[in-house]
């Protein structure tokens, strides 16, 4: 069965693995459920439309599935969903969706977040993300997977940090971050490729190259944004091996409605 601690308080009408085990004191709510082998620790707050997958491993005093600090919210049956295999330190707090957004704050699968996070409503984490203490995302922000968001770093409401980049300690994110680079700071500016990031997961000497011939033409020739865009067009010529990181890029700069990073 279930491992609930006997001081802890887990609605009847909530949906529990019965491998699942809730530490002491912690407080689950009644729309809430939380899928197999996951551990939620003392005195955590789980309330809300929250699902919550398997293997994840929730420390003390985090609180899921609170509702917006947004003043338009009017109570609507909005979600929060996490994936499988996050670790989840203490105090963070992740945020019910909207209904002014597709109503869902969605974080995803393998993600490493440390203490004192902040996910607000509406954002949309993907996978193998890592986000060092008191990083803060405000609502509607996208991360792309593998992203990495440093300590003390603030990003502002809708922007979005691609797969890959690299958020230096205590940066203020007031523009989209292209994928694979690296920036910090306030004003936040870009300093190069995520070299090491890639190294780590394997990316080829080819493709290290032609995302290097990609933070060239983007930030070192003076190129607006769509002359950077029919360059890389040319550039998926040349390096075949590289066309589905030269088409992230593409994508990326192509939808950016805040302006890139520079």
């Amino acid at each position: 069965m279930t491992q609930v601690h006997s001081t802890a308080i887990v609605d009847p009408k909530a949906e529990l693995d019965t491998s699942v085990k809730i530490g002491p004191y912690a407080v689950i709510g009644p729309h809430v459920r939380i899928g197999a082998g996951s551990t939620v620790g003392p005195h955590c707050v789980i309330e809300g439309h929250t699902t919550i997958g398997r293997d994840n491993r929730i420390f003390q005093f985090a609180s899921l599935g609170a509702v917006p600090q947004d003043k338009k919210y009017d109570g609507e049956p909005t979600e929060l969903v996490v994936g499988d295999r996050n670790t989840v330190r203490e105090f963070c707090t992740f945020n019910l969706g909207t209904a002014q957004d597709a109503g869902v704050t969605r974080i995803g699968n393998d993600n490493w977040i440390m203490a004192y996070v902040h996910i607000a409503h509406d954002c949309q984490v993907g996978n193998q993300i890592t986000m060092a203490n008191n990083a803060t995302l405000a609502g509607h922000v996208e991360v792309g997977d593998w992203a990495t968001v440093g300590g003390l770093s603030g990003v502002l409401q809708r922007m979005r940090i691609g797969a890959h980049a690299m958020i230096g300690f205590a940066s203020h994110v007031g523009k989209d971050v292209p994928p694979f680079m690296v920036v910090d700071g306030h004003p936040l500016a870009v300093r190069g490729v995520n070299l090491v990031g890639l190294r780590r997961r394997d990316f080829s000497a080819e493709r290290i190259g032609a995302i290097r011939e990609m933070h060239k033409l983007i930030y070192r020739q003076g190129k607006t944004v769509e002359e950077a865009r029919s360059a890389l067009a040319a550039l998926t010529a040349q390096l075949p091996e590289a066309a589905a990181d030269i088409s992230l890029m593409d994508a990326f700069l192509a939808t950016s409605a805040a302006g890139i990073a520079r």
